[in-house]
């Protein structure tokens, strides 16, 4: 038979387990959420960027052979 501390044991055991679990999921929805998409956001920029400086470079050596 559980004795009232065993009790206690329990219950706090399974009510710290829920915010436990809820933590693990509200991490996953803001990975999902908003980590994810401005982790791909961010590289779209920086490819974008880079897009633009090799862009402007070919457009300066094309100037430069011309004169």
């Amino acid at each position: 038979m559980v004795t009232e501390l065993g009790w206690l044991y329990i219950g706090g055991m399974t009510f710290l387990f829920f915010f436990w679990a809820y933590g693990i999921v509200s991490f996953a929805l803001d990975l999902k959420n908003v980590i994810i998409p401005k982790t791909r956001q961010y590289l779209r920029g920086r490819r974008r960027l880079k897009q633009q400086e090799e862009e402007e470079n070919e457009r300066e050596e094309r100037e430069r052979q011309l004169y």
